[in-house]
């Protein structure tokens, strides 16, 4: 099977522009983002950075909706994917979360054939078995860098893979229902070196193509892949700039005392 590319499940006219606009969350009576907003760029990586438990993977969840599914969460704001408010009733979460694709801190294929986890989401969007699904599932897989090392294994247990191949296996499977931005909750944190070097190398390549926002902690990541940086803390924005700018000179001196190890 052969591929230049596959058919879209998205309009072509969507760019992946996501802005935030004053937007708040709390969890029960803790209330864990304040006013936050931020503008995230299409063709672009923006990295969130802080401290654990400053609202980063919060945030991150809030463009998706998937915080959703926790008990006793509530929002004020907005959230804006190409003009439209993600959180209006008229938006269907499971159209918004093919939209919107997400891949975790730890992979988590299903236990399932490589070629049956990459087709999942587009056969539960209407995508019948045949041609079409082939070159999807293709496609996914060579834009995740994994095609050449699993077109004669589509049929073995994804499980069988090593740990970097499942998380690329992720990132293929939220790929395979042509998103226009990719959400990244620490994405390498448990990779070896080598495996987290592809990870970042593939990134570099899908920014041409989507909005990607990556959570880290390590900041050389950031400063590496990402185009534009935001810190937050205590679940506030304290900066969002050009990461070559935010890492040499931030305005902000809680950003500088964070980068520089004095924070605390």
């Amino acid at each position: 099977m052969t591929l230049v590319d596959a058919p879209s499940l998205v309009d072509a006219t969507r760019s992946g522009r996501v802005v935030i606009e004053r937007f708040s969350s709390w969890f029960g009576g803790r209330q864990a983002l304040f006013n936050v907003a931020l503008t995230l760029l299409p063709q672009s990586v923006t990295a969130l950075i802080g401290p654990s438990g400053c609202g980063k993977s919060t945030l991150l969840r809030s463009i998706n909706r998937l915080n959703e599914i926790i008990p006793a969460v509530r929002h004020t704001g907005r959230v804006l994917l190409d003009d439209e408010d993600i959180y209006a009733s008229t938006m269907d979460p499971s159209v918004l979360r093919q939209r919107v694709g997400m891949v975790f801190q730890r992979s988590n294929p299903f236990p399932k054939s490589v070629y049956e986890n990459v087709a999942y989401g587009p056969r539960l969007h209407g995508v019948p078995i045949g041609p079409d699904l082939e070159a999807r599932v293709e496609h996914a897989l060579r834009r995740s860098v994994l095609w050449d090392e699993v077109k004669d294994r589509l049929r073995e247990n994804a499980l069988q893979l090593s740990g970097g191949q499942q998380q690329r296996l992720c990132i293929a499977r939220a790929l395979a229902n042509d998103p226009e931005v990719l959400l990244l909750d620490e994405p390498t944190s448990a990779l070896d070196p080598p495996a987290t070097q592809r990870i970042e190398e593939l990134l570099y390549e899908l920014r041409r193509d989507l909005t990607i926002v990556l959570v880290t902690h390590n900041l050389q990541q950031a400063a590496r892949v990402s185009d534009r940086t935001a810190f937050l803390l205590d679940g506030r924005l304290i900066e969002h700039a050009d990461s070559t700018r935010l890492f040499t000179s931030p305005n902000d001196s809680r950003t500088e005392a964070f980068i520089t190890g004095r924070f605390g």
